[in-house]
């Protein structure tokens, strides 16, 4: 299984980081701090993500990260989510701080988080916010979100599954992304968000993520109530003039 693979080389990764980085020594600077929750939680909001490859569908494209932040800014977005994850995604650390010098966007940065060391690092290199896997944290969930919140990071808590719905509510979560993709053989079903929304109160920011193609998808799970969805390979085969266009439409549905 795909996912497996990738947490367990993240393990591997995070172990390496840790020994060449401790703790101790990752120095946060003061930073100016977006908000995450309020870019998205006061109309149907698109979240613009930055993303050259995946498992699924290989290489997209190789971006400028700065360039293609602000194609997305000068569009309209939202916010804008980066992939950091490098093995598998083409990513790294790095390109959050090149994103957030390069916009006015609040950044979600986009990885496999495992361990607490990568809570304490996203906010070192300028995150906004998190991901945060229910299937990769299970019961693990409660101490990783107390602890990103506690820091000043909102997390974007994903969920595929309405057992894992019922952990992120459990947990308090407030902003609650559902991922279409199963990570267990990567099919997409635009279907899940519309079977999970109706266990969801209306106090939750939820967000709609994977396989949202068109317009016509956005139109479909934005009548189920969502309040935002995350965009990535769609946007990223987007010339600039297509990206504003794209956004422009999605704005009058």
């Amino acid at each position: 299984m795909i996912l497996d693979e990738i947490v367990n080389y993240k393990i591997s990764l995070v172990e390496k980081k840790k020994k060449s980085m401790p703790l101790e020594k990752i120095k946060v600077t003061n930073g100016e701090r977006r908000d995450f929750k309020s870019s998205i939680s006061s109309s149907f909001s698109l979240i613009a993500e930055i993303k050259q490859s995946s498992p699924s569908k290989g290489f997209i494209r190789s971006v400028d990260p700065a360039l293609q932040a602000q194609i997305y800014e000068n569009s309209g977005v939202d916010a804008i989510s980066v992939l950091t994850e490098d093995k598998y995604f083409n990513g790294e650390d790095r390109y959050v701080k090149i994103v957030k010098d390069s916009c006015t966007k609040p950044v979600l940065r986009k990885d496999f988080i495992v361990d607490t060391y990568q809570i304490f690092e996203s906010l070192a290199i300028g995150s906004d916010a998190i991901l945060l896997i229910v299937a990769i944290l299970g019961k693990k969930l409660e101490e990783f979100y107390t602890l990103a919140t506690s820091i000043g990071l909102y997390p974007l808590v994903e969920v595929h599954t309405y057992e894992e719905m019922r952990m992120a509510l459990d947990c308090g979560c407030e902003i609650i992304g559902i991922n279409n993709r199963n990570l267990k053989d990567f099919s997409v079903d635009l279907k899940t968000t519309e079977r999970l929304m109706k266990y969801i109160d209306d106090k939750k920011i939820i967000v709609s993520e994977s396989g949202i193609r068109d317009l016509e998808d956005i139109r479909y799970v934005k009548s189920l109530g969502v309040n935002a969805v995350l965009i990535g390979e769609t946007l990223m085969r987007m010339y600039e003039d297509d990206v504003k266009k794209f956004v422009e439409e999605a704005r009058k549905i």
